[in-house]
């Protein structure tokens, strides 16, 4: 194995924890409720919601590193990708005004349809990077 394999693995995989790392931290700044406050008290609505939203963005960041030629172009591609899945919360919350209440009381179902609508968006951004 070449260090430039290894090289190149290595800062792969370092800016995609980053890059998820960041989307965390935008996206629990952006929700109108506290996920993490609410998963530690036991809440199944919160974890649903913002688990559907991190492996929705990370399956975006895994197809960025698979199938962008190079590595400025999967960093800004990914960065695209990042605020197109956080514009799709916004538009979501939006479309749902009771969403904060329905979670905060942890409406499991509501945390669900976000969770899943949050995926579904990972998975077509993930699909045009290809």
């Amino acid at each position: 194995m070449s260090f430039a394999l290894i090289q190149n693995y290595l800062i792969h995989l370092l800016t995609g924890f980053g890059l998820v790392g960041l989307f965390v931290l935008i996206y629990l700044w952006l929700t109108p409720f506290a996920e993490i406050a609410l998963i530690r008290k036991g809440c199944m609505a919160p974890a649903l919601s913002f688990g559907g939203t991190l492996i929705g963005f990370s399956f975006t960041v895994a197809s960025g590193i698979l199938h962008l030629p190079d590595y400025l172009t999967f960093l800004a591609w990914s960065g695209v990708a990042m605020v197109i899945q956080l514009l799709a919360f916004l538009v979501l919350e939006k479309a749902l005004p009771e969403m904060k209440q329905a979670i905060e009381s942890n409406n499991v179902a509501m945390g669900t349809l976000i969770g899943a609508v949050s995926l579904s968006i990972g998975l077509i951004n993930g699909a045009c990077l290809s």
